[in-house]
């Protein structure tokens, strides 16, 4: 019997051993329960989160895309000034040769025919010397002939034509 005995409380002590590891079991079942709970209600948080900021980004990447249409338009735009302001640029540089060649021919025409401009600036000097002396002449002339003329009530002195 004593085999019986020991076979009992052997059966006791196992039936008491699932009964700790099944409660342990539970405790730990019931534990995961409330965090699954608890993961789960964060994600349904989420969830509507992520649709807010889901419609937030669509309405972004709308006005992205209008803002790049926009952007494109003017870029096209401003690329037809740039390309006048080049033609402006060519004409200015053609402009800048032309008055170079000009002037490199007035300035081999002058020296081709310097001693002729000094010969015109001679006789021009000469011209403008003989009308000075002419309006001297005339202004001097016209002295002359000018008679004095009295303010109205002036007393006159004698007048002798002796001198």
């Amino acid at each position: 019997m004593d085999w019986q005995i020991l076979l009992y409380i052997a059966a006791i002590v196992a039936a008491v051993g699932f009964l700790i590891l099944c409660v342990a079991l539970a405790m730990t079942l019931n534990s995961l329960k409330n965090t699954l709970k608890e993961v789960s209600g964060t994600v349904a948080g989420l969830e509507n989160q992520l649709q807010g900021v889901t419609l937030e980004t669509t309405n972004l990447l709308h006005k992205t895309n209008e803002l790049a249409e926009d952007i494109q338009v003017k870029t096209e735009k401003l690329n037809g000034v740039v390309d006048a302001v080049k033609g402006v640029g060519n004409s200015v540089t053609d402009l800048n040769a032309s008055v170079r060649r000009i002037t490199m021919s007035v300035a081999s025409q002058a020296e081709q025919n310097e001693e002729k401009i000094a010969q015109v600036v001679q006789w021009s000097n000469v011209a403008m010397g003989i009308r000075d002396k002419w309006k001297a002449r005339k202004a001097y002339s016209t002295r002359q002939t000018e008679s004095y003329q009295p303010v109205p009530g002036q007393k006159q002195l004698p007048h002798n034509d002796q001198y």
